[in-house]
């Protein structure tokens, strides 16, 4: 890390300074729990010769996590998308589907893939999640089902989306990929709607290398689950549904469950990161940090705040400016799914006005956290971001007169 700050405009790195760390502090970066734990289950699948199928890694983890939560049925799969998809057919959510544009892609592209139709929704302005209002508004009569996302932790508004969905007598789904551990009322995610997914890709807090899980207290939709998960297989050259191959591998498993234990001691770092980011940048004015219910559980994983339209800089010319200093931040849902490829193109979404969407993914950033991030490292980020408060006009002109003279 430089120890020299940054005193003058021509310090910054985007000017020809040097970078203020060496090396690149990222957004998702992977939680690697105990690596001799996680090899030493490695070593007994192999050992045992069950690698796949169902085997006693994948359904302690499924147990485990059941277990946590509690809900009645956890299925574990290969991905946070197929379990996503899996949950969508389980549920016949077909026809038109309302949703968040304020997602990840997969959020949308699982529907469009299996034949249904997303309706893009706008956003709660501080939740960043699905607005139960707008949703009721894009309701159809051909309208099967709502997907609400929990974004950064933070869940939906799930009492009215769930008085919504019932009023109309649609599905109702919920995406918590960002959300395991997380609570709403006191009660964690996992127990809300008729089902919901989580994601344990690399980048998650709790991890399997890559991996997902439907979790539901409907036995009969588990059942369905469990059966379209493994070729709609019920027994040894017994098939009787439609299915695929979503299934968990042991090596998987033997990640989850080890970074399953590692969970609270993850949870207790991510938050006191959350906690100095947030005691450094209350006194600078235009970046708002998104806060957390305090009564509520929370993972932190995520350090997100919205770069206002006060602060000195455009969003966009932060992020590359902290870039340059080596600071990885991220634009994440930029610009919405409705604007994204291959729905932007699309005729029945043409002319779609998501305000709140466009406002929030215009000025989102993901700060670095996670483990490699010290506590150094996050004043470090707070002392650059004070000086570009101070000196972001400057800064701003600066940028301008140099793209004038490349034009």
């Amino acid at each position: 890390m430089s120890e020299k700050p940054k005193h003058h405009v021509s310090d910054l790195a985007v000017f020809g300074g040097n970078p203020y760390f060496d090396a690149p502090l990222h957004v998702g970066r992977p939680y690697i729990p105990d690596r001799e734990k996680v090899l030493k289950r490695i070593n007994e699948a192999m050992d045992g010769r069950r690698l796949t199928n169902n085997g006693p890694l994948v359904q302690e983890f499924e147990r485990r996590i059941a277990d946590y939560i509690p809900v009645r049925n956890c299925i574990a799969t290969c991905n946070g998308t197929v379990a996503l998809e899996l949950a969508i057919r389980a549920l016949d959510l077909s026809g038109n589907v309302v949703i968040p544009s304020f997602t990840f892609i997969a959020t949308a592209h699982a529907l469009q893939w299996l034949g249904s139709r997303p309706l893009f929704c706008d956003i709660d302005r501080n939740s960043h999640t699905l607005d139960p209002a707008a949703a009721e508004r894009r309701i159809d009569s051909e309208t099967t089902g709502i997907i609400g996302v929990h974004t950064w932790g933070r869940t939906c508004d799930t009492k009215k989306l769930t008085r919504l969905a019932a009023r109309h007598e649609i599905g109702l789904l919920f995406d918590a990929s960002h959300a395991f551990g997380c609570s709403h009322g006191g009660i964690l995610t996992g127990c809300f709607g008729a089902a919901e997914v989580f994601s344990f890709h690399a980048t998650k807090f709790l991890q399997s290398f890559e991996g997902g899980a439907v979790v539901t207290n409907d036995d009969d939709l588990a059942d369905r689950i469990r059966l379209m998960r493994d070729f709609g297989f019920s027994g040894t050259d017994h098939v009787v549904s439609i299915g695929t191959n979503g299934k968990m591998t042991e090596i998987s498993a033997a990640m989850g469950l080890t970074s399953f234990e590692a969970m609270e001691d993850t949870i207790d770092s991510n938050e006191k990161n959350y906690l100095l980011y947030r005691e450094g940048l209350e006194t600078i004015r235009g970046i708002r940090l998104n806060t957390y219910p305090p009564k509520e559980k929370n993972n932190y994983q995520f350090v997100t705040a919205l770069i206002e339209d006060v602060f000195p800089l455009p969003r966009d010319d932060l992020m590359n400016i902290l870039h340059r200093e080596n600071i990885k931040v991220r634009r994440y849902f930029y610009p919405g799914c409705h604007r994204s490829e291959p729905y932007v193109s699309m005729p029945e979404y043409a002319g779609l006005s998501l305000p709140e969407t466009d406002y929030v993914s215009g000025r989102i950033l993901v700060f670095p956290t996670g483990p490699e991030t010290t506590t150094e490292s996050i004043h470090k980020i707070i002392e650059l971001l004070e000086f570009l408060s101070a000196h972001g006009r400057d800064v701003e002109r600066r940028i301008e007169s140099t793209e004038l003279a490349q034009a």
